[in-house]
């Protein structure tokens, strides 16, 4: 759902696919060609938050901040399910793994990765290209070459994903027993594959 707070009405690409339980707030943008899944929370009330193209922000997210700062989620940045960026921007093709948290005047530089279940400590910076673990979160190492196409493949998935949920996404009552004819959806998964081996 997109909600206006105090004057600020959220300005969303039309690419740009927010799944009806996400809940984004106030003064927000969102640019092209990004996805926002459900139970995500884009509360800009206190503050600007902008998304810039081909940004994911997945499931169960939060993406806030203290009074008075703003925030910038740059081009490509992954965040995955159940994180939580509260008042930090994260670099350029960058990705946020599962359940971390980055607090508050921490800076993810451009393309790096920041481990599942991480905690990034308040004005914690992480340099361009890194890979940082853990709770405190320390940097040990650097992004190789590979890593970063994996993590890019993945992006490039979730910034397809708007696309087909405008085309097909839509609620339904479920079926009460396996049809017969039932395919998994095999062209569609093939094409998939043979996306990220691309």
């Amino acid at each position: 759902m997109i909600y206006e707070f105090k004057g600020f009405i959220p300005v969303i690409d039309e690419s740009s696919f927010i799944h009806p339980q996400a809940a984004v707030t106030g003064n927000v943008i969102i640019g092209k060609n990004c996805y926002v899944g459900p139970f995500a929370a884009i509360r800009g009330d206190w503050g600007q938050i902008i998304l810039e193209d081909g940004v994911n922000v997945q499931e169960s997210c939060t993406i806030h901040m203290f009074p008075g700062k703003s925030i910038t989620l740059k081009e490509g940045a992954h965040i995955g399910h159940g994180a939580i960026v509260h008042g930090a921007d994260i670099g350029r093709n960058s990705l946020i793994g599962m359940n971390t948290v980055i607090m508050d005047d921490a800076d993810i530089g451009d393309e790096s990765i920041v481990g599942a279940m991480a905690f990034v400590k308040e004005g914690q910076k992480i340099p361009n290209r890194s890979i940082a673990v853990g709770n405190p979160a320390k940097v040990i190492k650097q992004v190789s070459d590979e890593m970063l196409e994996w993590k890019s493949m993945g992006t490039r998935l979730y910034q397809k994903l708007p696309a087909d949920c405008f085309e097909s996404l839509r609620e339904v009552e479920p079926l009460r027993k396996v049809p017969e004819d039932l395919k998994i959806q095999e062209g569609y998964y093939e094409t998939l594959k043979g996306f990220m081996k691309a």
